[in-house]
């Protein structure tokens, strides 16, 4: 798990807190009563604060924030030994920082990472008590007492690995919860984005339909006319042929950029998702963009399934769908389309290349208007059909890596089906 920097910065900022405030409470057991703390304990707290301006340079030139967490952790957990070491150890009174490290691995790093500061700050205390007890490391204090009996000992170390683990698993439910909000939060601001990118598209569409189609049409109708009626060459002819197909093509754009603004009213009834989807594939085949390059695989062809809407909205996806898998392949490959029963009343449809991929920014921005992964691209397609996949309340899921292909998931409620035009639509396909 990668390490934001901000958290890295608040890290040592609570190691500060937390340094600072066990100096106060020192002083002011010196200067309140009778108490003596050993100089070392000062050398610790000294030393910590160094170690905090280390710290603090490598979080300003460093960046390997994951590195950086662990390696304060490690050292802290050092100290923060030494430090009990020096108190008395099991009869002093700082082994609770233990949990204050154990927090930060989950907060800062991860779930494991805490687990792991849990075990390690179970070993360094118990290999400090048990060597303390059998006599392997000199007390600090020659006079001080020791346990009475090795039975303290073990009790007090399980008891420490307990607290260490209970603190670790609470405390990461509590980050984990945290860690879903955040990713929630995150994932509905880049859906206000969209919504106000879709909305400002849509202003944008209908203004350039309004500006236009209209001379656009009459353009191409004057060509037309021009073309039927004059003697031309051929290759004055083609000349023609070319405007009347570009106009075509920019009106075809212009559909599309209203469709943004304005989806209009559509004709909803039962429509059979694999005859709409294999009459899209019949249309790029016809067109050459589908061509022998490309292998199809999937259970497309041997399944129906049916969904209450509109056909050419359906047909709309595909074709953008499609398109765009056919793009990320520009030598050849597979397409894989598939269409299953994910639960009742809901199909699932799987679109699987084995295209270029995407990186991650790139599939943040994927349903952005006018934004497009490839070049020449309008930056349309996908948007509209993220359009029309909020308009039936679907859902659609990406996944893709570089060089490693895309796989697009859509799920569909099937809507009110009527029965009849189900039945009408098997005996029509049953009657050819």
């Amino acid at each position: 798990m990668s390490v934001r920097k901000k958290d890295i910065l608040w890290f040592i900022l609570f190691r500060l807190i937390i340094i600072t405030t066990l100096f106060i409470a020192i002083l002011v057991i010196q200067i309140t009563t009778s108490t003596f703390l050993p100089l070392y304990v000062f050398y610790v707290i000294f030393a910590s604060y160094c170690l905090s301006l280390i710290y603090f340079f490598l979080y300003s030139w460093s960046k390997h924030s994951t590195f950086q967490a662990y390696l304060q952790i490690l050292f802290d957990l050092l100290l923060i030994t030494a430090l009990v070491y020096y108190s008395g150890g099991l009869r002093g009174s700082f082994y609770f920082l233990y949990i204050f490290e154990i927090i930060a691995a989950s907060v800062v790093l991860s779930n494991t990472a805490s687990y792991v500061t849990a075990t390690l700050s179970g070993i360094l205390f118990a290999g400090l008590i048990d060597g303390l007890y059998l006599g392997l490391i000199p007390q600090f204090e020659p006079n001080a007492p020791i346990p009475a009996s090795l039975g303290e000992v073990i009790t007090d170390v399980v008891t420490s690995w307990g607290v260490f683990f209970l603190v670790a698993f609470l405390v990461n439910y509590l980050t984990g919860n945290l860690r879903r909000t955040r990713k929630e939060l995150d994932d509905t601001q880049r859906e206000l984005e969209l919504k106000k990118g879709l909305a400002f598209a849509g202003e944008i569409s209908a203004h350039l339909a309004h500006e236009i189609r209209n001379p656009l049409a009459a353009i191409s109708g004057s060509v037309q006319v021009l073309r039927d009626e004059l003697s031309l060459n051929g290759e004055q002819k083609d000349l023609m042929d070319i405007i009347v197909n570009e106009s075509d093509r920019i009106s075809h754009s212009i559909e599309q950029f209203l469709n943004l603004a304005t989806p209009g009213k559509q004709t909803f009834m039962a429509v059979d998702l694999s005859k709409a989807l294999k009459e899209s594939i019949t249309l790029l085949q016809r067109s050459g963009e589908l061509n022998g390059r490309y292998h199809l695989e999937g259970n497309y062809e041997t399944v129906e399934f049916y969904c209450y809407g509109n056909s050419n909205q359906f047909k709309q996806i595909f074709w953008n769908l499609i398109k765009n898998s056919l793009k990320a392949m520009p030598g050849g490959g597979i397409l894989t389309i598939n269409l299953h029963q994910k639960k009742k009343n809901e199909i699932e449809l799987t679109f699987k290349d084995t295209g270029k991929g995407m990186a991650e920014k790139d599939k943040q921005k994927l349903f952005e208007p006018f934004y497009s992964g490839f070049k020449n691209g309008k930056g349309i397609g996908m948007t509209i059909v993220r359009r029309i996949i909020d308009d039936y309340n679907g859902k659609i899921r990406v996944e893709s890596e570089l060089n490693q292909g895309t796989e697009i998931t859509i799920l569909l409620p099937q809507g009110k089906l009527n029965k009849k035009d189900i039945l009408r639509m098997e005996n029509e396909k049953a009657n050819g």
